[in-house]
Parts: C-alpha cells; structure tokens; sequence
C-alpha cells in the first residue's frame, strides 16, 4: 500500500475537487492525510514539511507572479470602465451587414479584449450581455451564436498577456531547472515568461483565424444561421478609432515593450494597469471635464514617451560616467514622470467619483487571494508528492512508453484535456505540470513548446461541457430563450477547432518556436 500512496493521493485530490471542494484546502488537505499516513506506514520523512515555509515566501517574492494581480486589475478595470463595451458595439456596427458579420465582429473583439486583458470571465460576460441579444434578433442560430461568444471569450487564455501563459510560465520555468539538476547540468538555461508570451502569439492568432473561417463557411453552407444584419447604423471612421485605439495602444504597450525587451512581464503589466487607469479615467470623465480629459491625454503621450526613452537612453542614475545626452534625457525622463503622476492621481480621481475603484480593487484582492491561496495548497501538495516517491512514479510510467516521448506528450496531453472536463485551469497548473513537466522536460522537449501546448490544451477546459467555465458564464447572462443544451452545442465545433489547432502545433512546433528564438535568440 505504502508504494502506492503517491497514485492514490493524486487519485483523490483529483476526485475530491470534481466534488467541487475548495481547491486550496483540498490540496493541503489531502497533502496532510497522506504525508502522515506515509509517515505511520514508514515510506514519508516528515522533514519535507519543514520546506513548506521556504516554499511560501518564494512564492510571495517571486517577481513573476506579481504580474498576476496587475493584469487582473487591466481587465476588471477595462470592463468596469465600459471600454470593451464600446468596442463591442461599434465593431458590431462596422461588419453587421456582411453575412455571418456579427460574429466576425465577436471573433476579432475577442482577440482584441484577450490581448487588452487575458481575463476570460469579463470577456464572455461583456460579449453575452451586449452580443447574443442583438445576435438572436438579427436571426442567428442561438447555437452558432453562443459558441462564437463562448470561445472568442477563451483567447485571453492562449493570446498573451494572458494570466494562464504567466501561471504556466513559472511552473515551466520550475520544472525545466528541476529536469537539468536532475540530468547533472548544474548551470541549467531558463525559459521566461515573455518567450512564452512571444511562442503562444503565432498560434493565437491562428487559432482567431480558423474561428473566423469556421463563421464564414458557416455563414456561406448554411446562411440561414448568420445573416446579414438590416437597416445598420453606420459607423464613422472617427468613431472607430475612438473605440480601436484604447485596446490598441494598451497591445502595444503591454506586449510591444516584453517583445521589444524594454520591460519584463511583470514590468509591462505595470505600464498596461497605468495605461487602464489612464484609459479609464478618460472614458469616464464627465463631458464638461476639458482639463481632466486634457491631463489624461498629456499622461498617455508621458507614458508612450518615457518607453520610447527607456528604448533609447541608458537612464540609470547609479553610474560614474553619464554624458551630457543622457544627463537630459534623464531630466526629460524625470519631466515626463511628473506629468504622468499628475494624469494618473486625475483619473484615479475620475473613476473614484465614477464609483469603479472600489469594486475594481475587490475584485482584483479577490482573484488575486484565490490564485496565491492555492499556490500555498499547491507547494504543500507537491512537497508530499515528492517525498511519497511520486517523481519517480511517473518518470518511470512516462519513460517505459512505447514510442518514446511523442507518447509521453500525447498521453499528457490527453490526461489534461480529460482533466479539463471536470477541472479548472489552475488547478490543472498547480496539480498536474508540476509533476509530469519534469519528466517531460529531460526528455529533451523544448519548454516553449510544450509550455504553448499546455496553455492551448488548457484553453479548451473553458469550452468543453458540461463544466465549461465559459459556458457557466455565458449561462448565467444568456436570454431564456436560448437552452444550456444550445450553448453546449455551439461549442463543440469551436472545441474541434481548438483540437485541430493542437494538432497543427505538434505538427509545426515552428508556430511556438520561432518567434521566440528570432526575439530573445533561444
């Protein structure tokens, strides 16, 4: 029995969150009864407790998953603010009279909110609220519509940032160390979050195109299911861009500084919740409100400068020489900063009066708790794992396939999309990669790769009945006329879309693999 403890802790682990137990408490919980079990039956030294405390304050200080509370505070606050909203409605008005149009308008809002924001909830709610309504009136298959809905809200998994891709990231960073300690390379390379970021983009976008064509194949074999909208409004080149620019120039800010190698992840989530307050406090600023509006585009043009600055001139201050070019850049740099300052506290002031702060921020300590609470069950998990001899279980399960480690990654690869009918995609993270990424890993699979794999397996988790989170979502918001049974319906093709984009990856690792190597010369 004592040799099988490791299966049958992660056996029911496994089932007690399928019961729907708190995953934090599950983890730790389970991780206590069998460390003590192992350590009556003599198979688990209780010293591996002792590392628990060392574990929590890495996870507390580790740079990396400070990005966490950062990009959910962009997307609660972009949703909060109404400027996905906007977005929303007028791409709806740009391609509503093209056959299957409104939902091209869903997949690219999608893409652009996923790039914005990475939060999926925020996203299919926004969409179900404002969309499947005009989507139904307008004659839609309430199945085509709902599915469109439901899966462009699950880019933000896979198009970076993405809080899934920094999750992932630090748990692959962890485990690819893990794999070169454990092969006798004492001075293991290392996988960051921005080559993840950078090796998920390709096959993101991608993924946007394939539900695009899927809609318009739609549209053109059944066009029944997406007609043409009637009788829209038309739309202004300079209402478009009123609404495009916002979410484009957070993109810009936020993933051209990581891909530029201005900023890190965790640096770049930074300048995207100073951008959305920014952005923010310009949408909701009172009309009358000239020189709050004036100040905010001041601060946006100070942010946008003082990256450019950061690209261009060495502003350290901490140095024995600095020329005279620098010395005034630096006082730009400082100028700059101060102007910044000013438009930030303006529209911190500005969504304070609009009553958006306060549930922007409880929502943020929310999530950001739940993730960091499970961290903590998660190390503890992982601790007794270890110590009950589970590493080198699966090792040797994993290594004595035949087929060597294409099996390894396919098996793997199953196991999670299984998982993901019952499991949500932290708990997979924190349960599951920690202890197959290893083994993986010192097989010799590149770590972008399999890290892209992953976070495009994870992504059908939200869409895969019956406990899809996204379909839990739209549910919740989607009119009464339109069935659960509808919306599971919707999203299966959108699932074998995603699988098919799966099989792609492994087929062309290049889509991972290049952009990060042509980026940061891996």
């Amino acid at each position: 029995m004592g040799e099988m403890l490791d299966l049958m802790m992660f056996g029911g682990a496994c089932l007690l969150l399928m019961a729907g137990f708190p995953v934090a408490f599950t983890l730790a919980g389970t991780a206590l009864i069998f460390g003590l079990i192992g350590q009556a039956l003599g198979v688990f030294d209780s010293s591996f407790f002792y590392a628990l405390p060392q574990r929590i304050f890495g996870t507390m200080t580790n740079q990396v998953l400070m990005a966490v509370p950062l990009f959910v505070f962009m997307g609660t606050m972009l949703e909060r603010a109404r400027i996905a909203e906007d977005l929303l409605e007028n791409m709806a008005r740009l391609f509503g009279r093209v056959r299957g149009g409104l939902g091209l308008s869903v997949s690219i809002v999608g893409a652009l909110l996923a790039a914005s924001t990475g939060i999926v909830g925020a996203t299919v709610v926004t969409m179900g609220l404002l969309s499947l309504p005009t989507m139904l009136k307008r004659g839609y298959d309430p199945s085509l519509a709902a599915g469109s809905i439901a899966a462009a809200g699950t880019l933000g998994q896979i198009i970076p940032p993405s809080i899934v891709l920094v999750l992932l990231g630090d748990v692959i960073a962890n485990a690819y160390q893990k794999a070169q300690l454990e092969q006798g390379i004492f001075s293991p390379d290392t996988v960051s979050v921005g080559e993840l970021f950078a090796g998920s983009l390709l096959p993101g976008l991608v993924l946007v195109g394939l539900y695009m064509l899927y809609q318009a194949i739609t549209a053109i074999m059944q066009p029944h299911k997406a007609p043409p909208a009637e009788n829209d409004d038309s739309i202004s080149l300079t209402v478009l861009l009123a609404s495009l620019l916002p979410p484009i120039t957070l993109i810009f800010a936020v993933l051209g500084s990581i891909l530029a190698g201005i900023a890190t992840p965790t640096e770049a989530a930074a300048v995207g919740a100073v951008g959305t307050i920014l952005l923010a406090g310009d949408r909701l600023a009172p009309a009358q409100a000239n020189t709050a509006r004036l100040l905010v585009r001041l601060g946006v043009a100070a942010l946008v400068g003082l990256i450019t600055l950061t690209r261009l001139v060495d502003l350290r201050l901490e140095r024995e020489m600095v020329s005279l070019g620098e010395t005034l850049g630096i006082g730009l740099a400082l100028i700059l900063s101060a102007a910044l300052t000013l438009a930030i506290l303006s529209s911190l002031r500005t969504i304070w009066q609009g009553d958006v702060l306060t549930s922007v921020m409880r929502s943020t300590m929310h999530t950001t708790s739940m993730v960091f609470v499970i961290l903590i069950g998660a190390a503890l998990f992982s601790l007794v794992f270890r110590g009950l001899g589970g590493d080198e279980t699966i090792q040797h399960l994993l290594q004595d396939l035949p087929g060597g480690k294409w099996t390894a990654v396919a098996i793997v690869m199953l196991l999670m999309f299984i998982l993901g009918f019952f499991l949500d995609f932290i708990e997979i993270i924190f349960v599951v990669v920690p202890i197959v990424g290893p083994v993986l890993l010192a097989l010799g699979i590149d770590p972008v790769w399999l890290g892209v794999m992953m976070a495009l397996n994870l992504q059908t988790s939200f869409l895969t009945p019956p406990f899809g989170f996204a379909l839990f979502y739209l549910r919740g918001v989607a009119p009464d006329s339109v069935s659960t049974g509808q919306i599971y319906k919707g999203a299966i093709p959108f699932v074998i879309i995603q699988l098919a984009m799966l099989g792609l990856l492994a087929v062309f690792p290049e889509l991972a693999t290049w952009l990060p190597e042509l980026i940061f010369g891996g």
